[in-house]
């Protein structure tokens, strides 16, 4: 049972209005490349190791289908759904061999208490690294989720599945499961929902470039760029055409577990007093927010303003197909 915690985000997994629109974002814009398809979807591997980070399927509206963590082996996997099944979550089945067109592997489905989708597995078939353009991806960084029981929700990511809290802040609670400062946070929010996924640059330059390349092609910034606090990671931050936010980001803290001590809300509140240093998502909540700002709030409650979403990917389909 020693290694029966996650020890990673492996890929996530997006219900989109119009696949072949948002799969030409997600490689010409968003700089991924695709891996395969399957059925009604398809997968997108950033330049890292893993199979796919990406999995897109056309669904009538934007939705979140899946979180989906690596472990280390198949008893790691095994251990992780007696954990889950013990803690009275819903657990769709045994853990069983998954779709070689999607790398195989070994692993299971489960949801949160919030009653949300994700996965872990084993096994899964990996790409040679290779990182010849520092404007790509190299791997999901984090998936942040929208909920109005945290206090629910933190417990099974820690007792079950093995996280440990990095910091807290009035807003969120940030959580790794590896050296990185945090692969999963849980955002003080109406719920439950996906908040957003940050896609990991290999360094600043990377970033800028990375950036400047979304914003040739028509998407704002929506926030950003600017470091955050929690984590100091460098972020800039986008509206996708289904009304998703994703994030680029690069430099987040990377831990020891034997010398961290977690800080709290009050001491971020001292340290990053908001709306100084990068304001932590929800500082756009204002009432007298600007549109950008109230574009943001929307995307980051994942309540996607759909005709927002339409006219920017209207405007935007001339500029990359």
């Amino acid at each position: 049972m020693t290694n029966s915690r996650v020890t990673g985000v492996r890929s996530i997994e997006l219900g989109v209005r119009d696949l072949h629109q948002s799969a030409e974002f997600y490689t010409k814009v968003w700089a991924l490349e695709a891996v395969c398809s399957e059925g009604d979807g398809m997968h997108f591997r950033a330049t890292g190791g893993e199979h796919h980070v990406l999995t897109i399927r056309e669904r009538p509206k934007p939705t979140l289908l899946g979180v989906h963590f690596a472990a280390n082996d198949r008893a790691a996997v095994d251990a992780l759904c007696a954990k889950a099944k013990g803690y009275g979550a819903e657990v769709a089945g045994d853990p069983a061999p998954l779709d070689p067109s999607a790398g195989g592997g070994y692993g299971f489905r489960f949801r949160t208490p919030d009653g949300l989708p994700m996965s872990i597995s084993s096994n899964i078939v990996q790409h040679p690294s290779v990182v010849l353009d520092r404007s790509r991806p190299t791997k999901i960084s984090h998936v942040v989720l929208n909920s109005a029981r945290i206090e629910d929700q933190i417990p099974f990511f820690i007792d079950v599945l093995g996280f440990k809290l990095s910091d807290s802040t009035h807003l969120m609670d940030f959580l790794r499961c590896s050296a990185d400062h945090h692969s999963m946070a849980i955002f003080r929010n109406n719920g439950p929902s996906l908040n957003h996924v940050a896609y990991e640059l290999p360094n600043i330059d990377g970033l800028m470039r990375g950036t400047g390349r979304v914003k040739q092609n028509g998407f704002d910034i929506e926030w950003g760029v600017g470091r955050h606090g929690p984590g100091s990671n460098v972020f800039s931050y986008f509206i996708e055409p289904n009304g998703f936010v994703a994030e680029y980001t690069t430099e987040l803290d990377q831990l020891d577990d034997a010398t961290h001590v977690p800080q709290n809300a009050d001491y971020w509140q001292k340290m990053m007093p908001m709306p100084d240093r990068a304001r932590t998502c929800a500082a756009k909540t204002s009432l007298d927010a600007s549109s950008a700002d109230r574009r943001i709030t929307r995307a980051l409650a994942c309540d996607p303003d759909l005709r927002y979403g339409r006219r920017r990917a209207v405007r935007s389909r001339g500029r990359f197909a």
